[in-house]
């Protein structure tokens, strides 16, 4: 999600274009997807130093889970299906359907969490797909913000299948 006039902590490159860090007492608050040519910006703060570093780790290894505190603003619901995603393994995505049923509700009521998501990467909405295709990202069901959910599921090791 790109949201103007914020005030970031650290505002660093990515594969895929460029990443705003938001933080909030010592806590990852948001990250928001930015054109490519947003201006890098050093993290502001030691918990900035430590969550780039993370996301960095990430591009190197996605394998290496993040060990980031998270101060998360959402509904009970939103809370529930994002702690939920945290513990989906890199590279073995679940579909909507089988992280509703498990959570005991329906498959749109998981995307909307998902599209609410403020710390994608760290909570990783992008392992969530459709039982027929990758789905949507970020509240697209294609073009860039759908590349970035295909880079990232490629970057993890996850091939898409189509049924």
């Amino acid at each position: 999600m790109t949201v103007p006039n914020r005030s970031y902590q650290a505002v660093i490159s990515a594969p895929f274009g460029a990443l705003g860090i938001l933080m909030e007492a010592g806590q990852l608050t948001g990250i928001d997807f930015l054109p490519a040519q947003s201006k890098a910006q050093a993290p502001a703060e030691q918990a900035a130093v430590r969550a780039v570093k993370a996301i960095q780790g990430y591009f190197a290894d996605p394998t290496q889970p993040f060990q980031l505190q998270l101060r998360l603003h959402g509904s009970e619901f939103q809370l529930r299906v994002w702690q939920r995603l945290r513990r989906i393994p890199a590279g073995r995505p679940m579909t909507y359907g089988m992280l509703a049923e498990e959570l005991g509700t329906g498959p749109r009521a998981v995307g909307n969490a998902c599209r609410a998501n403020p710390c994608p990467l760290v909570v990783p909405c992008h392992r969530v797909v459709s039982a027929s295709g990758l789905g949507g990202f970020a509240g697209q069901r294609e073009g860039e913000k759908l590349a970035v959910k295909h880079w990232l599921l490629a970057h993890e090791g996850y091939r898409e299948t189509r049924r």
